[in-house]
């Protein structure tokens, strides 16, 4: 598996739209619906959200590029958490979010998520944060895993609203290197 990782540019938004078309459906839970999932993709993870993402100063895209093919994404933020109870929990500041962190499936078991997750760690320390957080489905114990042997920890809990249905997700936090 040849492929870089570097950070997302302009030119990457369409591409980065159609995998988080394939990734995000993946990370939830059995039981939601096609049409709240479609609702999400449009509302946040679209070719034009991608580009806003990629012109916002406190957002970096780091992708996996494979001969130009796009096989994987995370996106960081680098402000203070917003949700309540996202800031009431965090105890390593400034914190940097790991928003999404998303690999193609034909590269899971590959050792791409944990590369990419190592340079999205190095990331968020470059910025000067202390910690890294993130919020991960309470269902998805695959990701769950994944983020555990990455050195996270739960910390809390939070609700993220997909359509009309609101999941909840466990507040992960890790010191960053």
């Amino acid at each position: 598996m040849t492929h870089t990782i570097r950070r997302a540019t302009a030119d990457d938004a369409g591409a980065l739209a159609a995998l988080a078309a394939v990734t995000f459906p993946l990370a939830c839970p059995p039981s939601s619906s096609p049409a709240d999932i479609a609702a999400h993709l449009a509302k946040t993870l679209s070719e034009e959200h991608f580009k806003d993402y990629l012109a916002d100063p406190d957002t970096t895209i780091l992708v996996i590029d494979a001969d130009r093919q796009l096989n994987g994404y995370s996106l960081l933020v680098d402000r203070p958490a917003t949700d309540p109870d996202v800031a009431s929990v965090l105890a390593l500041l400034p914190s940097v979010e790991i928003s999404k962190c998303y690999v193609h499936p034909d590269y899971h078991g590959l050792g791409a998520a944990a590369e990419l997750m190592r340079a999205s760690l190095e990331a968020a320390a470059a910025s000067g944060g202390a910690g890294a957080w993130l919020g991960v489905n309470s269902q998805n114990a695959r990701a769950i895993r994944f983020y555990e042997k990455s050195g996270f920890r739960k910390v809390g809990t939070k609700s993220f609203r997909l359509g009309s249905t609101v999941e909840h997700d466990f507040v992960l936090e890790r010191p960053l290197p």
